[in-house]
């Protein structure tokens, strides 16, 4: 099952499985939100989506030349304008 989900290529694009949220940065994949895989067509289609994402996001890993760990994004506040 193919997904137009590319791990790391932006800082905007979403796949949402049922529930559940990949959401995509440059440095990172998040993934929150709650998925029942049913016993089901629809529950069988679910898993497929959530594994062809998560083989990218894999694949597209071991291909990278990784450091240990990142450091953190700085955060900084700013005075509301308004």
């Amino acid at each position: 099952m193919a997904t137009s989900f590319t791990p790391y290529a932006n800082e905007a694009d979403v796949l949402e499985i049922g529930g559940l949220t990949l959401e995509n940065r440059l440095d990172h994949v998040s993934v929150y939100g709650s998925l029942d895989l049913t016993r089901d067509q629809a529950g069988l289609n679910a898993a497929l989506t959530l594994q062809a994402a998560l083989n990218q996001i894999v694949t597209t890993l071991q291909s990278a030349t990784l450091p240990q760990h990142i450091a953190p994004p700085r955060i900084s506040e700013t005075d509301n304008p308004f």
